[in-house]
Parts: structure tokens; C-alpha cells; sequence
């Protein structure tokens, strides 16, 4: 019960730190599927929803970018930095089966852990 507690806090404290950071208007937007294709991959798209599928190798980054709101789904066990904007980071470790509301956010992620990541991210449209 513990675990799944600090889990929650941890995953509130992403969401919330990442809200910060969401763009200010569509003209701005950094596209992540059309800026990194190699691990931005448009599953299914629609005129209410788009789902990613996001996958980094061990040690590759992508290039800083945008998401809209929405839920992102962790497939696998796996550790990333996040970098902002401003140039603060802070790293995550989510477990494989974590699903979790995100805000809109732009970010640089990069995989720091030993293993392919794997996420499907649902992203709102507005």
C-alpha cells in the first residue's frame, strides 16, 4: 500500500511540475511525431483524439516538443529525464502497467535507463 501511495504522489508531482511547461498557443506547437519520427510513431488519429506510440532505444533523446493533454500509458519498466524549456529536469521511473493524466507539456526526454522504453500517449484535441 505504501508503494502504490508514494507511486500516486510521484506520478501527481509529474503532472503538476509538468503543467508548467505547456504552450502557449497551436502556432507554437512542436509537433513530436513530425520533429522525431524515429520514436514518434501516430498510431490513430481522429478529429477528438491522437494516440502516439513512443519508443527509445537506451540512451537516445528526442528533441524538445510538445503534447497536448491526455493519458499516457507506461508498457515497460523504464527510467527518463525530462528536460524543460527553461533547462530544469528532473528524472522518473514509472513501472510497467502505470497509466497517468498528463498536462500539456513541453519537453526533451531522453531514456537513461538500460532498456527500450515503450508508451502510448493519448493526446486530447482541443
Amino acid at each position: 500500500m505504501k508503494k502504490i501511495t508514494l507511486m500516486a504522489l510521484f506520478l501527481m508531482l509529474i503532472s503538476i511540475f509538468m503543467s508548467g511547461c505547456k504552450s502557449s498557443t497551436n502556432e507554437n506547437i512542436l509537433d513530436a511525431a513530425k520533429l522525431d519520427p524515429k520514436h514518434y510513431k501516430v498510431e490513430f488519429e481522429n478529429d477528438k483524439v491522437r494516440v502516439l506510440r513512443i519508443k527509445y532505444g537506451p540512451g537516445e533523446k528526442s528533441v524538445m516538443h510538445d503534447h497536448s493533454e491526455g493519458v499516457v500509458v507506461i508498457l515497460n519498466d523504464q527510467k527518463a529525464k525530462f528536460t524543460q524549456p527553461n533547462g530544469e529536469s528532473f528524472t522518473g521511473s514509472p513501472k510497467a502497467g502505470t497509466v497517468f493524466w498528463s498536462k500539456a507539456t513541453r519537453h526533451l526526454p531522453e531514456n537513461i535507463g538500460s532498456d527500450t522504453t515503450d508508451v502510448i500517449q493519448i493526446e486530447l484535441k482541443e
